[in-house]
């Protein structure tokens, strides 16, 4: 009988953990993700530090390297959780570190629709689903983050042509 939790002791891979922490990189204060005045407020390896911009008490914030590496390991952990408890199909270590990715950055309930479909068996859906979601909340309208699109398109590369219901690419 296959496994409720297909995925349960499955890890992200060094090699993706490297690659995904040289893409949030580290920065040792608080800034705002969209730049001067916009965006959310954020430190560190890209953790949300709370919406809308930050203050100027929080921009002299200083944060030391050991924060930052424990609470990137912290949420990749947390993203590892999130895909496991809510994939209910067999994922290969490209799919699980692509999604592992996706979720630290989305978070698991913005993930949420990327999970129905992969749990349908539909991975050109969650595909198509991951590669759409370039835009964030600034103010009270949506803008693409340039940096979201070359994103999207590495963490939905491994869910392209994959046949429905296996996590096996067509041949």
């Amino acid at each position: 009988m296959p496994s409720a939790k297909p995925n349960e002791h499955m890890r992200m891979s060094l090699e993706a953990k490297a690659r995904m922490r040289s893409t949030e990189r580290a920065v040792f204060n608080y800034y705002n993700d969209m730049g001067t005045n916009k965006g959310h407020c954020t430190w560190g390896p890209g953790i949300l530090a709370h919406r809308g911009v930050c203050s100027e008490e929080e921009l002299g914030k200083k944060v030391s390297v050991t924060s930052v590496e424990i609470e990137f390991e912290r949420r990749v952990a947390e993203a590892e959780r999130g895909v496991k408890h809510n994939v209910f199909v067999e994922l290969n270590q490209a799919q699980f570190d692509a999604l592992v990715s996706f979720t630290y950055n989305a978070g698991v309930h913005g993930s949420s629709d990327t999970y129905a479909f992969l749990n349908r068996g539909d991975f050109a859906g969650a595909a198509l689903n991951m590669s759409t979601m370039t835009k964030v909340k600034v103010g009270r309208k949506k803008v693409v983050a340039p940096g979201l699109i070359s994103r999207r398109a590495e963490e939905s590369a491994p869910f392209r042509g994959v046949a429905a219901n296996s996590s096996i690419p067509n041949k």
